[in-house]
């Protein structure tokens, strides 16, 4: 057999000593032990080293350690027992390994870093060396790769140290200089600000994460965890000297919408003794929803009307005993299902789900906020089959009266056998269980098949249990018949929402009518920021835990809510105090008469007191969907008033058969034609206004946006720059006049409505 081409023996009984080592591990004492029948010329050989002096062991060791780290090899004595006869120092002379015999001995250390006595023996006759020699070169190889592996895991360890620590002095430095925002004077307990009162946690974090890596550096780097801010408590409604949020250092929409409050900072990423159970939760889950969207009775039954299906509870807990446990006391079941087939690619929809970004851009009117606490899978193959991730979420109905619906809960992803995609949710309460959660999800989600020509076929189940005291009255009826949230109104939007992005991609613009807009940039950019303005509204309209609404004036549904807000440093909003307000009442026309009335320009003059009377004219226009109502406007008022010669209007309306929009904001004549070339939409500062449409839910049919509908629910919300200067006072006169300016406008849509339906 060539030499280095030896096949390490898996099989070999290897050399123990008496003392329990193992042959080329034990002491120089052990080495003379071996085993009854060896040969007794190699007992002699071995018998040398205990009549060697231990200073001219550990001087053999040395120079055969010194000779493999420079690739020269060790020393080759002549004869095999010099030492063992005088123990005096004498001149020896040394020979260094070949490189041929070092090659194959490095050759063989790849193979087998331990070989047994038969494979040294056997590797020395090849190399012409001595057995010792080749056990020493195994064991020093052996201590140099430990060294240096140990070598570089400490220089890493110290380099995650070093980068902790300055970190740690950064957060330090930033206490130290913190200053309140409005005086500032040193900041005072209790006058902490949310930057400060972050870095203050975030602090802590990294003392602790220094203090753990010290602990176990020679073994182990931990994965930081994601700590937030605990909780902080509800403040109650204020008098009116409102407090002023900020927008600042949110660039665009993104921290309006995807910031973080109360829930959302109190929720860790889960711990790693929790993601087994998550998993297992996952594919649960996802077994279920399956079940629940494909089976008919008795599971679900048809209602009175034959529109909707109908959740048998009793069979559901017979079918499903596991789940999440029982529902709540006072917790009220809503479950629902629908289907629709959408225009949009399957492998797209499944990524706009996937990705909690694109997933709360595309339900932005029932998602108002949405983070990503720790993706535990990415998915396999490319795409988002298997993925898995931990979310927190936010769902809102667009007005004041009705509390968000707060979730802590696992998504999951899977591609089934037959081509069929699915993704679901479902609650992780039970891993963070909080007294003041009023909201649990059992597996919801869709069913994603694939149809010709660029469209899916989407089976959509929501499934939740809720505590709707909150709510108030004259909603009740709406969000009891389970259409406020349910798998109807998800499937609308997501239609909608489909319809909308295919139009935005659409190239074969006809280019006849008058006012289309047929320059491909100046669609899509115009299309952009009527999505950040209809975001805007949306998030900004809720009863969301962000926002901190107080009541002004009225008794009962009337009432209007007001909230202020700074805007500092964000090129999409004008600087300055924002003020909000808001009310919704019922009225007893159907909510497509209702839409209709709100978008349609002849009439603007109605109700819109700021257009002072002027002549509205729609200048452009954007068809987004089947229905004539889903339209981006650019609108012109033709004033007397020439301080509003420059600006005009951009108008979006959009409806579906659960919920409709009227939003507007005015915007200036320069940078619309900036967008209208293609320019980026990001810097045309808005505050949009506006509309939202609801059905009551007393239909027969299910409380639809039809004609023959009974009566809407309508929110009106306006934001007004009260002062241009963020650090100015709210005055009481500015909360006055916003009050006057929506009641003002509240009664002029009532009369005209009452006037049109009698």
């Amino acid at each position: 057999m060539p030499a280095g081409m030896m096949i390490p023996a898996r099989n070999m009984p290897s050399m123990i000593g008496v003392n329990g080592n193992a042959g080329g591990f034990g002491s120089s004492s052990g080495l003379a032990l071996g085993q009854p029948n060896m040969m007794e010329g190699q007992l002699h050989r071995l018998d040398m080293t205990q009549n060697t002096p231990e200073g001219d062991m550990a001087r053999i060791r040395d120079d055969e350690f010194d000779s493999t780290n420079t690739k020269s090899g060790s020393e080759n004595q002549d004869g095999a027992s010099g030492d063992d006869q005088d123990p005096r120092p004498k001149k020896k002379r040394y020979h260094r390994h070949t490189q041929h015999q070092i090659q194959e001995m490095e050759a063989f250390f790849k193979e087998c870093p331990h070989p047994d006595d038969k494979q040294r023996k056997e590797l020395s006759r090849e190399l012409g060396l001595e057995p010792l020699q080749v056990k020493f070169w195994f064991q020093n190889k052996r201590t140099q790769m430990k060294t240096q592996h140990e070598r570089h895991e400490n220089t890493q360890l110290r380099n995650e140290n070093e980068k902790l620590r300055a970190d740690n002095m950064r957060y330090r430095e930033a206490l130290s200089n913190a200053s309140c925002p409005n005086c500032g004077g040193p900041t005072a307990i209790g006058e902490m600000s949310f930057d400060e009162h972050h870095l203050r946690i975030e602090n802590a974090r990294l003392r602790e994460e220094i203090d753990r890596i010290s602990a176990i550096a020679a073994k182990y780097v931990g994965k930081p965890v994601v700590n937030y801010p605990l909780i902080s408590a509800p403040m109650p409604p204020r008098p009116l000297d409102l407090g002023v949020g900020s927008f600042g250092g949110q660039p665009g929409i993104g921290g309006e919408i995807y910031g973080t409050g109360d829930l959302l900072r109190s929720i860790t990423a889960p711990t790693e003794a929790d993601k087994p159970m998550i998993i297992e939760l996952a594919v649960s889950a996802m077994e279920e929803l399956v079940r629940m969207a494909q089976m008919d009775e008795p599971l679900w039954m048809s209602s009175l009307d034959g529109t909707n299906a109908v959740l048998d509870e009793d069979e559901y807990v017979r079918i499903f005993p596991r789940g999440i446990g029982p529902k709540p006391t006072g917790f009220k079941c809503e479950a629902s299902r629908e289907s629709a087939v959408v225009i949009m690619n399957h492998i797209n929809l499944v990524e706009y789900l996937m990705d909690v970004n694109q997933w709360s851009t595309l339900f932005s009117g029932i998602v108002s906020r949405a983070l990503t606490l720790e993706v535990l899978s990415t998915g396999v193959a490319g795409n988002y089959n298997g993925a898995l991730q931990v979310m927190t979420a936010e769902f809102q109905l667009p007005t004041p009266l009705v509390p968000t619906r707060e979730s802590y809960f696992v998504r999951y992803c899977k591609q089934h056998a037959d081509g069929t995609w699915a993704v679901v949710d479902v609650s992780l309460d039970n891993l963070r269980p909080s007294p003041a959660a009023r909201c649990r999800r059992r597996p919801s989600g869709c069913l994603i098949q694939e149809m010709l020509n660029g469209y899916s076929k989407v089976t959509w189940v929501e499934h939740v249990e809720v505590d709707d005291r909150g709510v108030h009255n004259l909603y009740k009826q709406l969000v009891s018949s389970g259409h406020a949230f349910g798998a109807k109104r998800w499937v609308a939007t997501l239609d909608r929402q489909c319809e909308r992005l295919a139009s935005a991609m659409a190239t074969n613009i006809p280019a006849g009518d008058v006012g289309v807009i047929t320059n491909q940039e100046g669609r899509k950019s115009m299309m952009k920021l009527a999505e950040r303005m209809v975001i805007s509204f949306c998030a900004g309209v809720s009863a969301s835990t962000a926002h901190t609404w107080t009541t002004l004036s009225g008794t009962g549904a009337d009432d209007v809510r007001v909230m202020t807000r700074k805007s500092v440093d964000d090129p999409g909003r004008p600087p300055g105090i924002v003020l909000s307000a808001a009310t919704s009442f019922w009225l007893p026309v159907p909510p497509k008469r209702v839409f209709d009335f709100l978008r349609d320009e002849s009439t603007r003059n109605e109700w819109d007191i700021l257009s002072n009377g002027g002549v509205v004219q729609e200048m452009a226009h954007i068809a987004n969907g089947r229905d004539t109502g889903n339209c981006v406007s650019l609108l012109r008022v033709n004033s007397a008033n020439s301080s509003q010669s420059n600006m005009l209007i951009l108008q979006e309306s959009c409806t579906d058969q659960t919920a409709s929009f009227v939003i507007y904001a005015p915007v200036d004549i320069v940078a619309m034609n900036v967008v209208l070339n293609g320019g980026d939409p990001d810097y045309v500062a808005l505050l949009p206004s506006g509309f939202a449409v609801l059905p009551d839910g007393t239909a027969a049919h299910g409380g639809g946006m039809e004609e023959a509908a009974g009566g809407s629910l309508l929110t009106v919300a306006f934001q007004i720059l009260v002062d241009s200067v963020p650090t100015a006072k709210l005055s009481l006169g500015s909360v006055a006049t916003v009050n006057n300016l929506i009641a003002c406008t509240v009664e002029r849509i009532k009369a005209s409505l009452t006037c049109e339906s009698a």
